[in-house]
């Protein structure tokens, strides 16, 4: 059709965010600069490129919950259609020259009864779509990244550009904004997700993460950006269990801007001491291209951040934290 679409939803916390969205035909036949003017007409973008930009300018691409599997539609979640929705993503970041992109937990699915080899092919056919972004790719992990498979084997099989293959949680800095990878991947009482060996209420950042998150916000960055698939920002199932605990490292920090979250699939936001918490749609929900999400994320040099929502995933203005100086 080569049609635009507008989507007025908005989070809880504000009116009047809008996110253009266009059908499949035009990713696949349109030109670069057609989709470089896509979800983008009242917000602004700017180009990946660090000739020029301010430290503090960063502009990356974020999606969650694809989870992708070859597997039949159970009620909302239409697994099989995540290829071709996690392709139109892909394709809009490479157009739109982003910095990196992330996906942010609940990868991959699995069949019933559960096969460990094909839940493996499954993450392998999803991560080669994911690699085909040009540029440096990243991954937090989520509850079904650990259903018929262990962390090790799921970490095994999926690239975090210049990241130890063993780490699930980690940091890495672009262009003077350090951004953090958290893994609540873990149960009460210490256990790693392995093989579905979890209640997926029972998400934990376990005490030596905590400890290692409190010494990396303590060692010299001045503002951070947090990855999360399980919410911080409540209490309740599809929260982290400790959340508090995690939060009040952030807030203690004076440095984090947002935190961005998975694992919700309707989505959310809020705003708790002057951090945002911004919840994306999952990609998996609804049949066809129409039902898709993901997001550019744009972080302005006074550290203001710009969400322009793609399909059903939702735009939304983030104002400096207000972190003391």
């Amino acid at each position: 059709m080569g049609t635009r679409y507008r989507n007025d939803e908005s989070h809880s916390a504000g009116r009047g965010n809008h996110n253009w969205v266009v059908t499949r035909r035009v990713f696949l036949k349109g030109s670069a600069a057609t989709l470089a003017g896509l979800a983008v007409a009242q917000l602004s973008c700017t180009r990946r490129t660090t000739l020029g930009r301010r430290r503090g300018a960063a502009r990356f691409g974020i999606v969650t919950d694809s989870h992708y599997a070859d597997a039949d539609t159970i009620g909302s979640r239409y697994y099989r259609h995540s290829l071709d929705k996690l392709t139109e993503c892909v394709e809009l970041m490479n157009a739109q020259k982003v910095d990196f992109l992330i996906e942010l937990g609940d990868f991959k699915d699995q069949n019933n009864p559960p096969v460990e080899q094909r839940t493996i092919k499954d993450l392998r056919a999803v991560e080669k779509v994911f690699q085909k972004f040009n540029g440096p790719t990243y991954h937090v992990l989520g509850n079904h990244d650990e259903d018929s498979i262990s962390k090790e084997q799921f970490l095994t099989n999926i690239e975090n550009t210049n990241i130890d293959p063993a780490k699930s949680h980690y940091s890495f800095d672009f262009n003077g904004v350090h951004f953090i990878i958290l893994d609540a991947n873990y149960r009460s009482d210490g256990t790693d997700y392995d093989h579905g060996n979890f209640d997926w209420t029972d998400a934990n950042v376990p005490p030596a993460e905590l400890n290692w998150l409190r010494e990396d916000l303590a060692a010299g960055r001045r503002d951070a950006i947090v990855f999360t698939h399980q919410l911080l920002d409540g209490t309740g199932s599809h929260f982290v269990k400790n959340a508090g605990e995690v939060r009040a490292i952030l807030q203690s920090s004076g440095k984090v801007q947002v935190v961005f979250q998975g694992h919700h699939h309707s989505g959310g936001y809020s705003r708790i001491e002057g951090i945002h918490y911004y919840t994306l749609k999952a990609m998996v929900e609804g049949a066809g291209e129409e039902n898709n999400s993901y997001a550019i994320v744009e972080v302005r040099p006074d550290f203001g951040v710009t969400v322009t929502g793609y399909r059903k995933a939702v735009s939304k203005q983030l104002a400096p934290a207000a972190v003391p100086v």
